[in-house]
């Protein structure tokens, strides 16, 4: 176990605890020596973590010490690095921007020990970002699917003919090439795969389809997992449906 988790344990076992610890049981519960308990503890003590005791007797955490109700192993702090690090990747102006407030909330909430995974920035994202489309609010798309409302979309597809659809957003997929809007379009009374870079033009006329969108996405996985068998591939390249 690496220092930072061992830390991040110690704290938890000593919040938990109901009466002084000894290093020796911490030391049976995370597989290491006594020594090196002690030397967390000092390491802990430090960094001004409130830990009261001695060798021999144990260890308690000062009341009215407390961490925040969501924590991470140093293992999930890693997947949130990479996971925002890979949002910078989309394009999508809101999502970057949540994403760096995202990173100083985490980096506030958690332990010193932890806070150095987040800020020695040794985990990147690497590749081409997919441009912003023009037509279409990636933001409006996002939250359409949230509240589950219909919108207006002026579309070309790849042969340069324009349409007019209303359609029943039901997710947002992030390519390295583009964005895509998987929905249910009312003209073909079928699900079909929107690329955002041929909206024209996109708003919301203010109808709902309420309670479908579950049962809407199930039939999507459906048949894109039916469509991954059938190719032998993973994942699709821009889904099934696509125009």
């Amino acid at each position: 176990m690496r220092k930072a988790s061992r830390l991040f344990e110690i704290i938890q076992i000593l919040r938990l605890a109901r009466k002084p610890v000894t290093a020796a049981a911490i030391a049976e519960d995370l597989e290491v020596t006594v020594r090196s308990i002690y030397r967390d503890i000092g390491a802990l003590q430090a960094m001004r973590v409130p830990i009261e005791g001695e060798r021999g007797i144990g260890y308690i955490l000062r009341p009215g010490f407390d961490l925040p109700p969501l924590m991470f192993s140093i293992e999930e702090i890693e997947a949130v690095v990479l996971g925002l690090a890979l949002i910078e990747r989309t394009g999508d102006g809101e999502l970057m921007e949540a994403s760096r407030r995202a990173g100083t909330k985490v980096a506030a909430a958690v332990p010193a020990p932890l806070r150095q995974v987040l800020s020695s920035r040794t985990l990147h994202a690497w590749g081409s970002v997919a441009p912003a489309p023009d037509g279409v609010d990636l933001a409006l798309v996002r939250k359409a699917i949230r509240d589950e409302e219909k919108l207006l979309l002026d579309y070309r597809d790849e042969q340069g003919r324009e349409s007019r659809r209303i359609i029943r957003p039901l997710a947002l997929i992030y390519y390295s090439q583009a964005f895509v809007v998987v929905a249910w379009c009312e003209l073909r009374e079928a699900l079909r795969n929107f690329r955002a870079d041929r909206v024209v033009r996109c708003e919301p006329i203010g109808a709902h389809f309420r309670h479908e969108g579950d049962r809407l996405r199930e039939l999507w996985m459906a048949g894109w997992e039916s469509n991954n068998k059938e190719q032998g591939a993973k994942a699709p390249q821009f889904g099934r449906g696509h125009i």
